[in-house]
């Protein structure tokens, strides 16, 4: 089931599309292929998410493979180490994430769904997140979070 906004903080469960993607980073070094609904998606304004610019999606970690280029692919990790991110070492493209963190349910996969060759960013609904400021508890709704607050 998959989380449409009515208005403001209140949600429709529809049904959810997950298909088979296949996708890769800008040089073409990695490829990658995943599972997942690619009609929706999530933004936040945390500060890697505000300056990596992507629309993200969790499959369930088993359906992210990489299936080539595995060998250049870079890391980043950094606070709390719940999470790390994968970027292609030569072109910098983002592509996905793997983490555990019990809030989630415990192992967790995310994907860049800018990354996707079949994706328009164009057709994804988009839930925004308040990660800036580690409100978590104010869920998602459909217009994008502050990021500087008191203006």
């Amino acid at each position: 089931m998959r989380l449409s906004f009515l208005s403001g903080s209140v949600f429709l469960m529809t049904h959810v599309t997950k298909k088979l993607h296949t996708g890769g980073c800008h040089c073409g070094a990695v490829r990658i292929e995943v599972t997942v609904d690619a009609t929706q998606g999530t933004r936040c304004n945390c500060s890697i998410c505000s300056k990596l610019g992507m629309i993200g999606a969790r499959p369930e970690p088993a359906d992210l493979r990489v299936v080539s280029g595995e060998e250049d692919l870079a890391t980043y990790v950094w606070g709390a180490k719940i999470g790390t991110r994968y970027f292609c070492r030569h072109c910098g493209v983002h592509l996905f994430g793997r983490g555990n963190l019990a809030e989630l349910g415990g192992e967790f996969a995310t994907v860049n769904l800018n990354t996707l060759d079949d994706v328009d960013p164009a057709d994804v609904a988009v839930a925004y997140w308040d990660g800036r400021h580690d409100n978590w508890e104010g869920g998602m709704r459909p217009t994008p979070w502050p990021i500087f607050t008191g203006r």
